[in-house]
């Protein structure tokens, strides 16, 4: 008989497993593989003995006895904001519980070309890949997982609006691809309206827009957002368009804006509103460098509560999308077109997205309209 030091010198066999317990190697294959088909109390032998033998199961073992590699692969863009990255954590811990594993490539989201995107899928292919997850942020990445060819399923996370419509989109997909595929998004319609609403609720109706990089489907559908809520409220807006989504470029333009209003003698807004929370913290800047209050002479707003706004000063009033939630339900929706019993609820839908939701967070850059 071996003894338990050359065992553990020597990895042991399915058949190992399969005698130890006294049943077939297939009804351990089974219990591996977390078939239904197997009683409870044989499923507790088999463990044991994979305990016992210090049994691991060789992944391309299970791939053959199941047709599946139980990987999931994800590109994704955005992999220097916040947004995407909480995504993917919340994608990866889900990954974990469901015994998946996850392989992922990151990719410039405004330079990715669609023959680089074919080749990542490719190579994802060439490792049998079950599914794929797309973050899509921008339009040329949407394009590119739009027009690839394969048989996996696909999940992709982007916003409803964009240069590339929905409907186009769609037509970019052949019939049965379509069938195997799902999108999930955020609810950016709902979020600038309830910023809308509560800016006006404290009187303001001229407010200063900065928009994001509008190749990003995120920044398109915020400013679409807000420009319909403004002017269901009678909100004023002027807009000063970003390239980017950095603080820096913010900073620069509202001080550029201040001094004009100061050459001027035109009125400023009494809010500004932000599309992302980097946004908010250089237009901040500028407003406190010309001895403007926030929010006693100009409110604030931006859009995204990342880490540290609650310590500013004053704390931002901004926008909470739930970015891990987003994650979940994207897995959720993976596991779906793979043939699990999953369902995935969600608050609305829109142009075939399912949506999750964002909510306002009110802190104290957001005061009522100053007294002139």
């Amino acid at each position: 008989m071996m003894d338990d030091e050359s065992r553990l010198d020597k990895r042991a066999s399915m058949f190992e497993v399969a005698q130890m317990a006294g049943v077939s190697h297939q009804t351990v294959s089974r219990v591996i593989n977390h078939s239904p088909n197997v009683s409870a109390s044989t499923r507790a032998r088999v463990q044991h003995a994979i305990d016992v033998l210090h049994y691991r199961p060789s992944n391309s073992a299970r791939t053959l006895a199941s047709r599946r590699s139980h990987t999931i692969g994800l590109i994704a863009g955005g992999q220097h904001f916040y947004g995407p990255v909480s995504a993917i954590s919340s994608i990866e811990e889900m990954a974990r519980r469901h015994n998946l594993f996850l392989a992922v490539s990151m990719v410039h989201e405004a330079l990715c070309t669609q023959s680089e995107f074919e080749e990542l899928c490719r190579s994802f292919d060439e490792q049998n890949v079950d599914a794929f997850i797309f973050i899509t942020p921008t339009d040329v990445m949407f394009s590119a997982a739009c027009r690839v060819r394969f048989r996996q399923p696909r999940v992709m996370i982007t916003s409803t609006h964009g240069s590339l419509s929905m409907g186009q989109a769609g037509r970019m997909m052949q019939s049965d691809e379509r069938r195997r595929t799902a999108l999930v998004g955020l609810d950016q319609w709902n979020a600038m309206a309830e910023v809308a609403r509560l800016v006006a609720r404290f009187g303001h109706h001229s407010a200063l827009y900065f928009t994001g990089p509008l190749q990003w489907r995120d920044a398109a559908t915020r400013l679409l957002g807000w420009r319909k809520a403004a002017a269901a409220h009678t909100i004023e807006s002027r807009e000063i368009e970003c390239n980017s989504w950095e603080s820096s470029e913010a900073y620069s333009r509202m001080n550029h804006d201040l001094e004009r209003i100061g050459a001027t003698g035109e009125s400023k807004p009494t809010v500004v509103v932000t599309a992302n929370d980097a946004q908010a913290v250089g237009v901040a800047r500028a407003l406190h460098e010309h001895g403007l209050r926030i929010p006693q002479d100009i409110s604030l707003v931006g859009f995204d509560d990342m880490t540290g706004m609650d310590d500013l000063w004053p704390p931002l009033s901004t926008v909470r999308p739930d970015f891990e939630e987003l994650g979940t339900a994207a897995m959720r929706e993976t596991l779906r077109l793979l043939g699990g019993d999953v369902q995935t609820v969600y608050s609305s839908n829109a142009h075939g997205v399912g949506l999750i939701p964002a909510r306002v967070i009110q802190r104290r850059s957001l005061g009522p309209v100053p007294h002139l």
